[in-house]
Formats: C-alpha cells, sequence, structure tokens
C-alpha cells in the first residue's frame, strides 16, 4: 500500500460516495475505486459495504480507518516538522561565546532570538577563540562568536562588530587621580595583565601593538585565559588590562576602568562557522546578532 491509496481510502470512507471522494481529491472515479480495490486486495478484507445507496465501512474497515487517519495526521505533523527545521524555525542550535560579549551584545541578541524563533532551543557554551575552533571542527558547535582575525581554511570568519580598546586599572592608582582619559605611554614601566597569544591572537596582538605604537612594549607580569580572571587580577593590584569596551559591564570592586587618550585601537568579534555549513538556525542567530549589533544593543 501508498500513501495515495490510504488518501483515497479516507476520502471514500468520509465522503461515503466515491464520487464525491473523487471530486474532493480532484481526480476521477474509475482510479479511485481501482487504488481501493487494490488495498482491499492487498489487506484480503473487503473495507466497505457497496450499494446503490453508496458505501459504508465494514468492521474491518472502521479499524482500519481509525488507524489510517492516526498515520496519515503523524505524516503531516512530519511534513510540517521537516519543513520548519528546513526554513530553521525548529531545531538545536549550540552557541560558543567569548566573555566579552557576555558583558554586551549576548544577552539582548538572545533575548531577539528566543522572540522570534520559540521553536529552536539554543545551548549556550563559553569557551575561547581558540576552543570554539576545536569544537566547531569536532561538530559540537553549530557557530561561535569569537575574536578575530581568525584564519583557518576550513572555518569563516564573519566580522560583525568592533570595539575600541579600554583601560582596566587598580583602583587608586596614582595615575588615576585626574579624571578623564589616560595616557597610554604613561604605563610604560607599569605591569601589564594580558591574554595568552595562543588563545586569542588577535586581542593578544592588538595590545602589543597598540603599546608599541605608543613607544613602549608591555611587560607582561600576568597572563589568563578568562576575561573574569583578568580583571580579578587587576583588581588584586596584579597590573593594568587593555580590554573591549564592553568589559565595562563586568563592575568589580577595586578596578576601574578608563578611555584611553590618543590610542584607537579596536578589537573585531564576529560569527565563526565551518565553511561547508549549511545550518538555517545559525543563518537566523547571525541576522539577530547582527540587528542587536545594529541597534546598539
Amino acid at each position: 500500500m501508498d500513501i495515495r491509496q490510504l488518501r483515497y481510502f479516507v476520502a471514500v470512507a468520509e465522503e461515503k460516495n466515491f464520487s464525491r471522494a473523487a471530486e474532493r481529491l480532484h481526480v476521477s472515479q474509475p482510479p479511485l475505486s481501482t487504488q481501493v480495490k487494490a488495498l482491499e486486495g492487498e489487506l484480503g478484507v473487503e473495507l466497505f459495504r457497496r450499494s446503490n445507496r453508496g458505501v459504508a465501512l465494514t468492521v474491518a474497515g472502521q479499524l482500519f480507518y481509525d488507524e489510517v487517519r492516526i498515520v496519515l495526521r503523524r505524516l503531516e505533523q512530519a511534513r510540517l516538522k521537516a519543513q520548519s527545521a528546513g526554513r530553521g524555525d525548529i531545531g538545536l542550535l549550540a552557541v560558543g561565546f567569548v566573555s566579552i560579549v557576555d558583558y554586551g551584545v549576548l544577552p539582548p541578541t538572545l533575548k531577539r532570538f528566543r522572540a522570534q524563533f520559540p521553536g529552536v532551543e539554543v545551548e549556550l557554551h563559553e569557551f575561547t577563540t581558540d576552543a570554539q575552533i576545536k569544537e566547531i571542527r569536532a561538530g559540537r558547535l553549530d557557530l561561535g562568536i569569537g575574536i578575530g582575525p581568525v584564519e583557518e581554511p576550513d572555518l569563516v570568519f564573519e566580522a560583525i562588530w568592533r570595539e575600541k580598546l579600554v583601560l582596566a586599572a587598580p583602583a587608586g592608582h596614582p595615575l588615576l587621580r585626574r579624571e578623564g582619559p589616560v595616557s597610554l605611554a604613561a604605563l610604560a614601566n607599569e605591569s601589564f595583565v594580558i591574554t595568552p597569544r595562543d588563545v586569542a591572537a588577535g586581542l593578544h596582538d592588538l595590545i602589543v601593538e597598540t603599546c608599541r605604537e605608543q613607544g613602549f612594549t608591555p611587560r607582561i607580569t600576568q597572563r589568563a585565559r578568562q576575561m573574569q580572571t583578568i580583571i580579578s587580577l587587576v583588581a588584586s593590584g596584579m597590573g593594568f588590562a587593555l580590554v573591549p569596551e564592553s568589559v565595562r559591564n563586568l563592575q568589580r570592586s577595586g578596578v576601574q576602568y578608563r578611555s584611553l587618550r590618543g590610542a584607537s585601537a579596536r578589537i573585531e568579534l564576529g560569527i565563526l562557522r565551518s565553511r561547508d555549513d549549511a545550518n538555517p538556525p545559525a543563518e537566523h542567530f547571525t541576522a539577530v546578532l547582527k540587528d542587536a549589533v545594529a541597534a546598539g544593543a
């Protein structure tokens, strides 16, 4: 038996007449009658009692009808779900992110995405950019939000926004006595806390290059993988740090944030994905993230 035969059978059972069933299905009556007869032959039972007044279900036909309706309903549900999944309206999306975005654009992006695509379940995983690359390659992440540039032949990095660097300094430091931006050159003899290059090469290189543009090479005394740890070390008086501006939202006792005078360095952030991956929910998430960035979230 096939789906067409089942649909023909249901139409005849509900219309109680072959002619009306044919009209409902927009087919001629002879093929419909032939298919129903073939279905009965395959089952080895009569499904209808035929008379001049029409047709009626036999006991076997009624039981078969009850089950077939469930089957066709499940098939319709499967069709709708498959189409929804193809559009990216339902599914599971595993997203990696660097801690920086959790202080800025990520929360409003998630709020917008859940409102627009309630059928997509989002799994969030905090990873450094280098860890995201490994997780995407292993198939455990659908996309990542990381720090650029990323140059990997099997991956695509799409820059979406940029943030200027600001200074995170120990509260009460003599260089902070005056209000307003701080000259980075004045920190030439100070200690710096920085992200290791193998964790975030883009951020590491930008910080070093920014300091060199101001006439000195930073004296790196502490390294930390996570931004929370960097800020904690600054709060403990272990040194200064140059961090993306959104980290200002990470308020910590013992830390002050200041703009930099004479420095316009900006860190690049964006979406990281497998080059060959076609994932509709990921496309939707990227679009929502861009909208959130454009709205200044």
